[in-house]
Order: C-alpha cells, then structure tokens, then sequence
C-alpha cells in the first residue's frame, strides 16, 4: 500500500494526542508481535516499513478546533489504512470528542458499511477500569484525583459520555454485563444502527479482548467499520482479532523445570496468551518434537514449547541427556520455521539451546524481571536472534508472559531512521 506521493503505507494508522501516549500505544501492537513505529510526522523513506504508524499529532493542549483540523490532515496523509484508530488519553485529558467527531466525518467518505466509534478508555493493566460509564484510576473517579488538578486543563467530570457530547452524532453506552453477557448480544449491542458513537465499560484485559472480538465479528459481517478509540489496548486487541496485520511470529518456548512456580508460569501463558506446550518425557525425539513445534507455531498460537514432565530431582544421566535433546529440537524446529525469539526456563536448558544453535553467547540488553534477562543471540546462524532466559526459579507467576510479550515485541526491532515532518509543517500542508 502507498499514499498520494508513492510512499509504502501502514496497515494501521493510529493518531495520538500526545507523545507518551504515542509510545505506550505502540508497545501494545507491537507486543502482538506488528511492526510498530511511533513519528512526529509520516516517514518519508523507512527500510522495512511499519505495519503500525502511531502518528504523533502533538494534540492535547491545542484548542478543539485546531485538534480537530490536524487530525484530518493527519488522517489524510495515508488515505488508504484499512484501519484508522484515535489515540486517546485513559483519563479523558485532551480534546477526544472533537477529534473523534472530525475522524468521523474524514471516514464517512469513503467507501464502505457505516463508521461507528467505538469508545474504550479501559487501560485495566494500569488501574483505569470503566465502569458505569465513569473512567477511574486506581479506584478513584478521575475527576477526583490528579487530572482534576491539571494545569493544562483540568478534567472535571468521570462520564465518559460528556467528553463526547460535542459530536454530532448519536452516542450510546455499552455497559459491563453487556460486554458479559452472551456474544451475540454484545455484536447486536456494538451494531445497533442508531448509534454512531458507543461508549464501551471494560474493567479486566478480558473484557477489552470481548470487545474486541465482538467488533471484528460485526465488521467481518460487513454490518459495520470501527473507528477505535482508546489508549492501545483495544485498537491493538481489534487490529489483531479483523486480522488488518498479521500478529507475528510464535515464540519458540522451552522449559525444563516443574518447581511449582514454574508450572504456575507456563499456566499463565496458556491463560492469558493462548500458550500451546507439548509435554515430553526423559528420552524426546528431536526429529519428531521439532515436527510438532513447527505444527504448533502454525496455528497462530503467541507461543509454542516444549515442556519436560521430568521431576528436577531426576536421575544423573536423564538430567544430563535431556538438555542435549531438547536443545537439538529446538535447533531443528527454527530450522525449519520462522519463531520471534527463543524463551528458555531452566539454566541447564538454556545452556544446551545456546549450544545447539551454535551462539558465542548473549549480548544483554534488558532485565524483563529481576533474575530475567533478555537479548540476544552473538555469533552462529541464528545471531541477533532474541532471546530470553530464565532460571526455574525466578520471577514472579507473569515472568514467562513477560518473556513472550517482550520477545515479540524485540522481534520488530528495526534499525531504519526515518526522515519525518513536524506538526507546523502538517499545520501549513506541507509534507
């Protein structure tokens, strides 16, 4: 895909208020394993161009009607996005309801179903849950905590709903035990043809997942198009569930240990990540684990491992063999398929899979939790492979989600600079 002038485009194109929102909308597609790029202005010449531009309009403390004419020269820049999402700060600050209403009116004109937005504030891993319409943060209504005090401009009330009022549109609200309730339901719910604007509650990551399903169900029917807005997690749960950009490679996963925190571990990335694991006992097949790897990275699982039913405490030469056979399977299966990065819990285990992929070692780039450190590969044919490796008992009962999440984001790593234009020269038309 390319815009007016020739440049490759973005299969999502995010429009963010501000710049740290930018960022941390960013890390959440590109945690689902998308090319992700944050810019103060469209990249002009990027090698290996982003699935993911997070366009950086500087928004948040313009006037509203100013806000809401960047955000159509912004969105005109890649008129062709199969989806365009509005960035919007959790705790309501900005100017959401003129930007949203000027988006609207941009999308309505082009070709397709009708453009509903769909509202979802709820950033639940930091404390910013909706419930009853009403946006809070660490069990605070917003407007009596911190933004209420803003020096830029104060947010004076938690309903969802008034930061959009000023939209010429009809706006409904979508309460949590819809959102709950049975999935046809909440479809007919997000669909509804007298709303344009729906507000959505959402208290868990599973209820913005719901939501996010139940979006892609509708659009996939052709009864709608989604302009979400939110603060990432949702634009990112939607762009993974319409399948607009493909979420990535699987981790290749490997674990050697069965201490209770370690089978706690790999429960929580079934749980929470759709994690698949073949279990294997004190003699595994390389050839034939590998087969079944390469299987179940195939099925678009976010991790695909291998886990040993064998006690720590197991005989000498069985704890000494099984490394060995473990690590060559893990060799065969990147082989002969391609895997974001490589997680290894057990130090005996990720030893062994150094080995057999033939790396001088691990040049350390971050620490993911105490006792857990990530990089990646040096020397061999796997080099700059990522990487993470863990000792059986470290980290905390997430440590092994942590790994996936951070394994798939550093697999989107690009090293290109972009050339980029700043927001004057969007305000003047020039790019």
């Amino acid at each position: 895909m390319t815009d007016s002038t020739g440049r490759s485009g973005p299969r999502v194109l995010v429009l963010a208020d501000d710049l740290t929102g930018a960022n941390a909308t960013a890390v959440r597609f590109a945690r689902r394993g998308m090319r992700t790029l944050v810019t103060g202005g469209p990249p002009r010449a990027c090698a290996g161009a982003p699935e993911v531009l997070v366009f950086d309009l500087a928004t948040r403390h313009l006037p509203g009607v100013q806000a809401a004419r960047r955000v159509v020269a912004g969105a005109s820049v890649f008129p062709d996005a199969p989806l365009v999402g509005k960035r919007m700060d959790g705790t309501l600050r900005g100017n959401p309801g003129a930007e949203t209403g000027a988006l609207l009116h941009v999308l309505d004109a082009r070709p397709g179903p009708p453009v509903r937005a769909l509202v979802v504030p709820a950033r639940p891993d930091a404390g910013r849950p909706v419930e009853a319409g009403v946006a809070h943060a660490h069990g605070v209504p917003i407007a009596d905590g911190e933004v209420a005090r803003d020096g830029f401009g104060p947010v004076t009330s938690a309903a969802v709903i008034e930061a959009f009022d000023t939209i010429d549109r009809a706006i409904a609200h979508v309460p949590l035990d819809v959102v709950r309730g049975d999935p046809p339901g909440l479809v007919r719910a997000l669909c509804d043809p007298a709303a344009r604007v729906l507000v959505c509650d959402a208290v868990t990551d599973a209820d913005v997942e719901t939501l996010a399903l139940a979006a892609a169900t509708g659009a996939l029917a052709g009864e709608s198009r989604w302009l979400p807005v939110d603060p990432g997690p949702f634009g990112a749960a939607l762009a993974s569930a319409l399948g607009t950009v493909p979420t990535g490679r699987p981790v290749l996963g490997v674990a050697g240990s069965l201490s209770p925190l370690g089978r706690e571990q790999i429960a929580w990335t079934r749980r929470r990540l759709g994690a698949r694991w073949l279990e294997v006992g004190d003699a595994p097949d390389p050839v034939r684990v590998a087969a079944d790897l390469v299987a179940l990275a195939r099925t678009g699982t976010p991790l695909a491992g291998i886990r040993t039913l064998v006690p720590d405490r197991a005989d000498p030469v069985v704890s000494a063999r099984l490394p060995v056979l473990l690590g060559e399977a893990v060799g065969r299966a990147l082989a002969a398929a391609p895997f974001a990065g490589v997680y290894a819990t057990g130090g005996d285990i990720a030893g062994a899979v150094c080995i057999a992929l033939g790396a001088d070692g691990l040049a350390v780039e971050t620490e993911v939790q105490p006792l857990v450190p990530a990089g990646r590969l040096v020397g061999g044919p796997y080099d700059g492979l990522p990487f993470a490796a863990k000792g059986g008992s470290a980290g905390d009962p997430h440590a092994a989600v942590a790994c996936v999440l951070h394994l798939r984001m550093s697999s989107t790593v690009r090293t290109a600079r972009p050339a980029a234009v700043t927001t004057s020269q969007i305000d003047a038309g020039r790019w």
